[in-house]
C-alpha cells in the first residue's frame, strides 16, 4: 500500500511539473503575434504567395483537399519537397496556404500531440497528401501511436498489406523497433552503396510517444533528425519538445526541422531549416497565424489508398530477372560457400548463403503457396552463379507434381540444368532413400580426403586439391526434398534410416560441402521424427515460412499469419521470433516472382547454362515414380546386344537407387538359380518375357534353347511373340502342358520359359523339383510366373525347397506371405509398377520397377 501512494504522489508531482510547463510555453507563445501591418501590402503579398505555394505544392501537396475528387490522379515525376501544412490568415479577409519543405530537405515537428483533434487532423492530412503525390511505391511510411492507439493511422491500414505502411506501433518497444528499422536505413549511405533498385524516402510519423519514452529513445530520435535528410529519412513528430520532467528528457528542437507550435484557435509556423519566412533577424517564424488542416473526408482517404496499393503492387513485383546475377554466367567461386538473392525486402535484395553458419534450409508453405516457385527461383540463381564444376544439385520431389520436371530433358526440349546430378519426380521413399545413402557415401568420401591431405575445412580441401593439381572437380553438394516429409512417413525401418542419414547428413554436411533444403507443407505430426525432430531441425538456421507455412517458425512466432501471395518469412535463427510488430535483425519479409511468369527469359536462361556446359557432360539421372520401365531403353540390355555381356542374366527391371541400374539375375550353375515371378497381375508375364529377351541376347547366335509354354491365355500372345523373336537367334520349341512335363527332364541344356505355372494339370508337374535340384548344375534353367503362390509353395516343397529357387520377383503378393516365404519380416507394401526381387544366394532384396511392355503406356 505504501508503494502504491508513493507512486501516486510521485505522478502526482509530475503533473503538475507538466501543467506549470505547459502554462508558461502559452506565456511565452502569446509573444509571438504576429505584428500588425499595412492591409494593402498583406493583400499583395498573399496574391504572391498563393501564386508560390501553387508552384511549390501543386496538387495533391497543396489544394484543399475537400475539393478534390477521389479520381483525381496520384503521382508525380518525383519526390514531393513542399507540402501544406494549413491556412495562413495574417488578416481576417487575407488568406494563403502554408506550405513548408519536408521531404529531401528535412522534418516537421509540432508542440502538441494527436490527442489535439487539430494536430490529428494535420497528420492525416500531411499522410494523405504525401502519399498521393509522390510516385507509387516512392514513399514508405512508419508509424508511432503511443497514447492513441494507432488511431490517426487507421484509415490507412490497407497500405500496410501493398508494404508501404506498417502497423503502427503503441508502446516503447515498438517505438525502439522503428527507430532500429530507421537507423538501418541510414547505414547504406553512410557506407556509399545504394539503398535498393528505387529511389524511395522513408517516412518515420510519430503521432505520440508511448508513455515512459526515456532519455536514450528521444538521443535516438535527435541523431536521426540529424543524419536522415542525406539518407532520404524523414520524421514527423507530435509532441516534440517532449515534456521537461526530468533532464534526461529535456530536449532541443530537431535539428533540420520545422517546428509547428499550436495556439488556441491558431498555430505558429517556424523557419524552415536553412530559411527563413521574414525579414527581420528577429524572426524565427511566419509572420501569420495558421489555421492547420482539418481531417479529410474518409471517402478521400479510402479511395487513394485502394489505388495506391494497386499502384505498388504493380511497381514493386519482381521479376526473376532481379534475382539473377548482373556479371556473367558461373563467375562466382564456392569454397568458402554458395549464395543467391531469393527476394526482396522492400527496395533491397535479399541475399541466403549455404555456408558454415547457415548449411541448411527449411522450407514451409500450403499447398499452391508458391514453394516450388521458391525452389525454381532458387536453383536458377545458385546455377547461374556458379559452374557445375562448383556445384552439383540432388532433386527430389515426393508429391504428384512436375516441381524439378524443367530441370530434365524431355522430348519436347532436350536441354536440361548442367548442375543436376540426379532428379527424382514423384519420387518412391526407396529413391529419396538411395540419395540419402549417395549423399552420406560422399561425405564418407570426403573424410577420408580430408584427413589425407591434413586439412579440417572443405576450403583447405579444395585449395590444396587446386595446389596438387588433381583432376576433378570437388563441389558443394545441395540436396532439395520438397514434400520431405513423405520419405520419413510411418514408423518402419525405412523411415529409420532415413532419419538416421538425414540426421548424420544435417550434422556433419556443413563441414563436407554438402547442404539441405528440406520443404514441406507441415513439419508436424511425422512420427519417425518424435525422438530426433530438435536434433534434426536444430541443424537448420534458415527457416522459409510462405502462407500457411508457420510450421516451420517457433510456435510463438507468427510472422508468417496473413502472409500475401508472392511473399515469404526469411528467418536465420532457426524461427526464434521476438516481440510482436517488432522489427527483427534476424526475420525479413520478402517478396519473390514466380519465374514463369517470363517464359522467354526462363527458357533463354535454362539454353544458355545448357550451352555452357563441358560438351562430354551427361544428363541427370531421372526417376520418374509414375514412370514405366522397357527392356530395350536399358543399357546392360543394349549392352547384350552388342556382345559385350559376358555372363547371361535375366534382367526384369530397374532398381530404385541413384544410377537406376538394370535388376538382374545371373543364371550360372549355382544350385537353385532359377527365377519365379509371383503375383496375379498381368504384368507378371511381361516381366517373364523380358526375363526371356534378356537371357537370348546374352547368348550368341544358336548357342541355347529356349522351351515356351502357356498354360494361361494372359499369357498365350507373349509367348506366340516371345518364340518369334529370339527364334532369329535361338533355338526355340513351343509345347503345351503334354509337351512342357517331358521338356522338365533336365538332361537338356536350355531355358524354360512357362506363362501360369500354377495352372499347369494336377499331376503334370511331377518332374519340376528333380529339375529345380539338378538342373543348373546341366545348364537348366527355369524362368516361370506363377499367379498365386500356394501352387508355386507345393510344387517346390514349400519351406523344405525354398533353397530351390533362389529368385523371386514378387508383384502384388501380401507382405504377410512374401515374409513367411523368405523367412523374415521384410519391409514391402505391393502396389502398381513396382516388384520386390530377392535373390538368395546374394541375400539381396530390392524394390524395383518392372519391365513392362511399351503397349503398357498407351492411354
Amino acid at each position: 500500500m505504501a508503494d502504491s501512494t508513493l507512486r501516486v504522489r510521485q505522478a502526482a508531482a509530475l503533473h503538475r511539473q507538466a501543467v506549470a510547463a505547459a502554462d508558461a510555453a502559452a506565456v511565452a507563445l502569446e509573444a509571438y503575434a504576429p505584428a500588425a501591418a499595412d492591409p494593402r501590402e498583406q493583400h499583395r503579398l498573399a496574391d504572391r504567395l498563393r501564386a508560390a505555394a501553387a508552384r511549390l505544392a501543386p496538387g495533391w501537396l497543396g489544394s484543399t483537399l475537400d475539393a478534390l475528387s477521389p479520381v483525381a490522379p496520384l503521382g508525380g515525376d518525383g519526390i514531393p519537397q513542399f507540402v501544406r501544412v494549413g491556412l495562413a490568415q495574417p488578416l481576417d479577409d487575407v488568406r494563403f496556404p502554408a506550405v513548408v519543405p519536408l521531404l529531401g530537405t528535412g522534418h516537421l515537428t509540432i508542440d502538441a500531440t494527436a490527442t489535439d483533434p487539430r494536430v490529428f487532423g494535420l497528420l492525416r492530412s500531411l499522410l494523405l497528401r504525401l502519399l498521393a503525390a509522390a510516385p507509387p511505391g516512392s514513399l514508405l511510411v512508419r508509424a508511432v501511436d503511443g497514447v492513441g492507439g494507432g488511431a490517426v493511422f487507421a484509415p490507412f491500414e490497407e497500405l500496410s498489406d501493398a508494404g508501404l505502411m506498417s502497423p503502427p506501433a503503441t508502446d516503447r518497444q515498438g517505438l525502439r523497433d522503428v527507430l532500429s528499422e530507421a537507423e538501418k536505413w541510414l547505414r547504406p549511405a553512410r557506407s556509399g552503396g545504394r539503398r535498393g533498385r528505387r529511389d524511395r524516402s522513408l517516412l518515420v510519423v510519430i503521432a505520440s510517444l508511448p508513455e515512459l519514452t526515456e532519455g536514450e529513445e528521444l538521443r535516438r530520435i535527435a541523431a536521426l533528425a540529424q543524419q536522415g535528410p542525406d539518407s532520404g529519412l524523414h520524421l514527423i513528430v507530435a509532441g516534440w519538445p517532449p515534456p521537461p520532467l526530468t533532464a534526461e528528457t529535456t530536449q532541443a528542437p530537431l535539428p533540420r526541422t520545422t517546428a509547428i507550435s499550436v495556439r488556441n484557435p491558431y498555430a505558429i509556423v517556424g523557419d524552415p531549416p536553412g530559411g527563413t519566412f521574414g525579414s527581420a533577424p528577429a524572426a524565427t517564424w511566419l509572420n501569420a497565424p495558421v489555421f492547420l488542416d482539418e481531417d479529410p473526408p474518409p471517402r478521400l482517404i479510402d479511395a487513394v489508398c485502394r489505388e495506391l496499393a494497386a499502384d505498388s503492387a504493380e511497381a514493386s513485383r519482381v521479376a526473376l530477372s532481379d534475382l539473377l546475377p548482373d556479371e556473367e554466367l558461373w563467375s562466382q567461386d564456392a569454397a568458402a560457400g554458395v549464395e543467391t538473392v531469393v527476394g526482396h525486402h522492400g527496395d533491397v535484395p535479399l541475399v541466403l548463403r549455404f555456408n558454415d553458419l547457415t548449411p541448411h534450409w527449411m522450407l514451409g508453405g500450403r499447398s499452391g503457396a508458391g514453394k516450388t516457385a521458391f525452389l525454381i527461383n532458387v536453383l536458377y540463381g545458385l546455377g547461374a552463379r556458379y559452374s557445375p564444376d562448383e556445384l552439383a544439385l540432388y532433386l527430389l520431389d515426393f508429391k504428384e507434381g512436375v516441381s524439378f520436371a524443367e530441370f530434365v530433358p524431355t522430348q519436347r526440349d532436350r536441354t536440361w540444368l548442367p548442375h543436376a546430378r540426379a532428379v527424382g519426380v514423384e519420387s518412391d521413399r526407396e529413391y529419396g532413400l538411395a540419395v540419402l545413402r549417395e549423399l552420406d557415401a560422399e561425405m564418407g568420401r570426403r573424410s577420408l580426403a580430408y584427413k589425407r591431405a591434413g586439412v579440417s575445412r572443405f576450403a583447405d580441401l579444395r585449395a590444396v586439391a587446386a595446389e596438387e593439381g588433381r583432376g576433378g572437380s570437388l563441389p558443394r553438394v545441395l540436396c532439395v526434398i520438397d514434400e520431405f516429409q513423405v520419405l520419413l512417413a510411418g514408423n518402419d525401418p525405412m523411415a529409420a534410416e532415413a532419419v538416421a542419414l538425414l540426421e548424420s547428413l544435417a550434422r556433419k554436411g556443413r563441414s563436407y560441402g554438402i547442404h539441405l533444403v528440406l520443404a514441406s507443407q507441415t513439419v508436424l505430426g511425422v512420427e519417425a521424427l518424435y525422438a530426433k525432430r530438435d536434433s534434426i531441425f536444430g541443424q537448420f538456421p534458415v527457416r522459409i515460412a510462405l502462407p500457411g507455412g508457420g510450421d516451420v517458425l517457433e510456435p510463438t512466432n507468427d510472422a508468417a499469419a496473413g502472409l500475401p501471395m508472392g511473399s515469404a518469412v526469411v528467418n536465420t535463427a532457426g524461427g526464434l521470433g521476438g516481440p510482436r510488430g517488432a522489427t527483427r535483425g534476424h526475420e525479413r519479409v520478402v517478396r519473390f516472382p514466380d519465374p514463369h511468369a517470363d517464359q522467354r527469359l526462363l527458357s533463354d536462361l535454362r539454353h544458355r547454362l545448357w550451352g555452357a556446359r563441358d560438351q562430354e557432360a551427361q544428363p541427370p539421372r531421372v526417376f520418374a515414380g509414375y514412370a514405366h520401365q522397357h527392356l530395350a531403353d536399358d543399357p546392360t540390355y543394349r549392352a547384350a546386344l552388342a556382345g559385350r555381356v559376358a555372363r547371361p542374366a535375366a534382367l526384369v527391371g530397374r532398381v530404385i537407387d541413384v544410377a537406376l541400374s538394370s535388376a538382374a539375375f545371373p543364371l550360372d550353375s549355382s544350385p537353385g538359380r532359377h527365377l519365379a515371378v509371383l503375383g496375379s497381375q498381368p504384368a507378371g508375364a511381361e516381366v517373364l518375357d523380358a526375363a526371356a529377351r534378356s537371357l537370348a541376347a546374352c547368348h550368341p547366335p544358336r548357342t541355347t534353347r529356349f522351351v515356351i509354354a502357356s498354360m494361361v491365355a494372359e499369357g498365350d500372345e507373349l509367348a506366340a511373340e516371345l518364340a518369334a523373336e529370339i527364334g532369329h537367334r535361338q533355338e526355340v520349341t513351343v509345347v503345351d502342358a503334354a509337351g512342357l512335363a517331358a521338356e522338365l527332364d533336365p538332361e537338356r541344356p536350355g531355358y524354360r520359359v512357362v506363362f501360369g505355372l500354377d495352372a499347369a494339370p494336377p499331376g503334370s508337374l511331377t518332374g519340376l523339383r528333380r529339375l529345380l535340384r539338378e538342373g543348373p548344375s546341366r545348364g537348366v534353367h527355369l524362368l516361370s510366373w506363377w499367379r498365386g503362390v500356394r501352387r508355386f509353395n507345393e510344387e517346390t516343397g514349400g519351406s523344405m525347397g525354398r533353397e530351390d529357387v533362389a529368385g523371386l520377383l514378387f508383384l502384388n503378393v501380401p507382405q504377410s506371405d512374401v515374409s513367411l516365404m523368405l523367412g523374415r519380416p521384410v519391409d514391402w507394401q505391393p502396389r502398381e509398377n513396382r516388384a520386390l526381387l530377392h535373390d538368395r544366394h546374394a541375400d539381396r532384396t530390392v524394390t524395383v520397377v518392372p519391365f513392362v511392355a511399351p503397349e503398357s503406356d498407351a492411354p
